[in-house]
């Protein structure tokens, strides 16, 4: 099979994805070039693509929705990348999914990339966090952007309680959040753009052994840290709530669903009921991105109109407080 991103694959048929290329950082406190400022700063993002969406959710979760815009690429990315198109008869105007950029105009969100280096010429990614003021990129790495979210803009959010990075939990945390990233989030990357048989068979299978680990620890807790919500749960329900909708048929990660896991389905559900989180989750986006895109894995581009998913039942995981 011929290779989604030819630079990131290894002559050995693995994905290796490419590292982000703008980790500029924001401040609060004069130490950088670039202050936290209301209205300065804006969010792109695409609702398909797991990375961005948990940039997408710190943000509302902060409540930073007036501190911080956002615009949504459309879903289907071709050969020049993540586009600005009008938005479907379906969606209104000036809606959460409108996909016009209001900000620079741009087609395409390479051109944020070649205003910021014009020499640059690997893959665009989401997210980005663009500065209004000097007209550049500041951070395309989505683990910065929430960082940086939950701290320097802390004046300006909302909900100002919320703290997704608790001091106390730290190193345990990022131990368990590079767990999530190399064996979950990235993990059904590895075993969908793997390009030989046995790649694949071992991503895949170490997607499965991160998910029984998982089960068993929210097996005796709500969230991955008790009672209370940070970042890692939500890198975690990033995949999650995509598995059974693509990753399980088109990344062919086909060992179990999560449905079939009684543990991580219901906290899928828990997560998905938090307030505001439904909105940041766009089912139609996500299977058009992939089963659109990838032509190489769906040559004949047709989006499955399953599976029906309901993550509005009740899910009974306060019974774990």
């Amino acid at each position: 099979m011929k290779a989604q991103f030819p630079g990131e694959e290894t002559e050995s048929g693995e994905f290796k994805r490419q590292a982000d290329a703008f980790r500029q950082w924001i401040s609060n406190d004069g130490s950088t070039s670039y202050a936290a400022e209301p209205g300065r700063y804006h969010l792109y993002v695409s609702l398909a693509c797991p990375w961005a969406s948990r940039t997408a959710i710190v943000r509302k979760l902060k409540g930073l929705e007036e501190a911080i815009g956002m615009t949504v690429v459309d879903p289907i990315r071709d050969e020049k990348g993540w586009a600005f198109r009008d938005p479907s008869g379906k969606i209104p105007a000036g809606a959460l999914f409108a996909s016009t950029d209001p900000i620079n105009g741009f087609q395409f969100l390479s051109e944020a990339y070649r205003a910021t280096d014009p020499e640059y010429d690997e893959r665009v990614t989401v997210p980005v966090l663009w500065d209004r003021q000097t007209k550049r990129i500041v951070n395309n790495c989505e683990d910065d952007i929430c960082r940086m979210f939950n701290d320097v803009f802390n004046e300006f959010a909302g909900d100002k309680a919320v703290d997704l990075f608790p001091k106390d939990l730290q190193p345990e945390h990022a131990k368990l959040a590079d767990f999530v990233h190399d064996n979950v989030n990235n993990g059904v990357y590895k075993a969908g753009f793997a390009t030989r048989q046995r790649p694949y068979e071992i991503a895949c299978r170490r997607v499965f052994q991160a998910l029984d680990e998982l089960e068993e620890r929210l097996s005796k807790n709500r969230y991955l840290f008790g009672n209370r919500i940070v970042e890692a749960d939500w890198r975690l329900f990033c995949t999650l709530v995509r598995f059974d909708a693509v990753y399980h048929g088109h990344f062919k990660c086909n060992l179990r669903r999560i449905i079939d896991y009684p543990n991580l389905q219901a906290y899928l559900m828990d997560l998905y009921q938090q307030p505001g989180i439904a909105d940041t989750v766009n089912f139609d986006h996500i299977k058009r991105h992939y089963y659109i895109t990838h032509g190489e894995i769906n040559p004949t581009r047709i989006v499955p109109i399953g599976p029906l998913l309901d993550l509005t039942e009740p899910h009974r995981r306060e019974r774990l407080n």
